[in-house]
């Protein structure tokens, strides 16, 4: 019991001494409480003064802001006002001005009329008279007025062509004189600046034999050797009784040459026998390409023309065996080439595509597949179809005029050709063709009513033509002799130029008896 009275009595303490610690620590915690209260309270009012000025500030900036918007609208405003002011004060300037004008116009519309008005009142009158005096000539001299403008025109019209035919021979003439004086310095120029290499080569269709032994070696047992020789090489071989000479007909001249140096090796070992002919005549062709292509590259590297296609390349080593009336092709285009560049540069044109073109432009004789295309329009065909640009295409193709000439380098690559095939001893021409050029020469001169005879002199360089004084007049004589030449430049193909001279007299015969 004792034990439980003392229990119950430590309890009490505990549960006072607890109590009055809890009172102590409640006012300990209000106190705490009341200082955390105050010292949010002074942080609360700082921030708000701190806040309250901020915002002072920003307002202040905008405000400022405001203003000058304002004042800048209204400068620009004003702006605005005072230019539409003076435009307004200038349009009425104009306005006072195109009033002004228009009572001017309307002043001068007035006078207008009334000179007008007299002048339909003079040109009447005037008319009355012009009838007047019309029917005067008429009754005069018997014709009406139908008849005598038909007679005043064609009296007219024959004077003003002989007066035109004398003045357009004349310009002419000066024409001529200044344009050959001016062409004659840019082609001796461009002439003496380039060397001229040898023209004349002649394709050998000749191959020549020690002795005529050789003959029948050639020609084998019951000709097995010349079959063979002719099949491999597409040439046909004929052994005649020409001595010490073998003569080769072939119209390609790669073939001709294949077989010329094939016959050359074979006699030269020994053996002749279908067998060894076949591996001679391949290892020559083999070589003979070869040698065309490197002959292409070497003649592109020498002219400075880079970047032409390897076709193209291979077609212009095979040059090296064509010739034309005994001009080498090869020779003659590179001479082209040479001159086209040289007259470019003294005409101020691009001298590459000058020399690129010359270069090519006899292109078309020298394909393997044969076309009944003219050469220059096959070449300039090949030029296109290769990448060739379009001054090279035209330059090649115009060459001969059977295409229009379209850029500058067309006429200059025509002059050129001219100049390399028509130097003395550049080309053999075949004595029909040059018979029948004079021929034609003639008879195209035979043709013009008046004209009695004609002579082509000095080679067909010259034509002289001799024309009836009674039908053919001094005036009508230089027309005549210029309608001559337009013709033979038109209708002919000739090298250089015809000299045309035309000769009238008059002869008085009488007899004494």
């Amino acid at each position: 019991m004792d034990f439980v009275q003392i229990a119950i009595g430590a309890a009490g303490g505990l549960i006072l001494g607890a109590g009055i610690g809890f009172m102590i620590f409640n006012s300990v915690l209000t106190k705490r409480k009341k200082d955390i209260i105050a010292e949010a309270e002074e942080k609360a009012n700082t921030i708000k003064e701190k806040k309250m000025l901020q915002a002072k500030e920003r307002f202040l900036e905008l405000k400022e802001k405001h203003e000058n918007s304002i004042n800048e609208k209204n400068r620009k405003y004003q702006q605005a006002q005072d230019k539409l002011k003076h435009q307004q004060k200038v349009v009425s300037k104009e306005l006072e001005e195109a009033k002004r004008k228009q009572s001017d116009v309307d002043s001068t519309k007035s006078n207008l009329e009334k000179q007008l008005d007299l002048v339909d009142k003079k040109k009447s009158e005037l008319d009355k008279k012009n009838a007047k005096s019309v029917a005067l000539l008429e009754e005069i001299s018997g014709m009406n007025r139908e008849d005598a403008q038909t007679q005043l025109l064609a009296e007219l019209k024959e004077e003003t062509k002989a007066t035109a035919g004398h003045m357009m021979q004349e310009l002419i003439d000066e024409a001529k004189l200044k344009a050959n004086q001016e062409a004659k310095k840019i082609v001796i120029q461009s002439i003496q600046r380039v060397a001229t290499e040898e023209a004349i080569e002649n394709s050998v269709s000749v191959f020549n034999i020690e002795n005529d032994d050789i003959k029948g070696r050639i020609i084998g047992r019951e000709g097995r050797n010349i079959r063979a020789l002719e099949s491999t090489t597409g040439v046909e071989i004929i052994v005649d009784d020409t001595p010490e000479a073998i003569i080769l007909s072939c119209f390609d001249p790669v073939r001709r040459e294949i077989a010329r140096l094939s016959l050359h090796q074979l006699v030269t070992d020994g053996r002749i026998h279908p067998a060894r002919i076949e591996e001679v005549v391949a290892k020559v062709r083999k070589s003979i390409e070869e040698e065309i292509v490197e002959v292409g590259k070497r003649t592109c590297i020498d002219l400075g023309i880079h970047g032409m296609n390897s076709e193209l390349v291979r077609m212009v080593g095979r040059m090296k065996y064509r010739s034309s009336y005994g001009q080498n092709l090869l020779q003659h285009s590179r001479e082209v080439a040479n001159l086209s560049a040289t007259m470019a540069s003294e005409l101020g044109i691009n001298p590459k595509t000058a020399k690129r073109a010359g270069l090519l432009h006899d292109i078309g004789k020298v394909p393997e597949d044969e076309s009944e295309l003219p050469h220059a329009i096959l070449g300039a065909k090949l030029c296109e179809k290769y990448g060739e640009k379009k001054d090279v295409v035209n330059a090649v193709g115009a060459h001969h005029d059977e295409m229009e000439m379209t850029t500058l380098i067309s006429p200059i690559i025509q002059v050129c050709d001219a100049i390399s095939g028509a130097r003395p001893g550049a080309r053999r021409e075949v004595v029909e063709s040059y018979i029948k050029r004079l021929r034609d020469l003639e008879n195209l001169a035979l043709e013009y009513p008046g004209v009695t005879k004609s002579y082509a002199i000095q080679a067909g360089r010259e034509l002289r033509v001799i024309v009836e004084s009674e039908k053919v007049s001094d005036e009508q004589a230089d027309q005549l002799s210029f309608d001559i030449s337009q013709k033979i430049q038109n209708e002919m193909t000739y090298p250089g130029q015809v000299k045309i001279t035309l000769i009238r007299e008059k002869r008085a015969v009488n007899y004494a008896r």
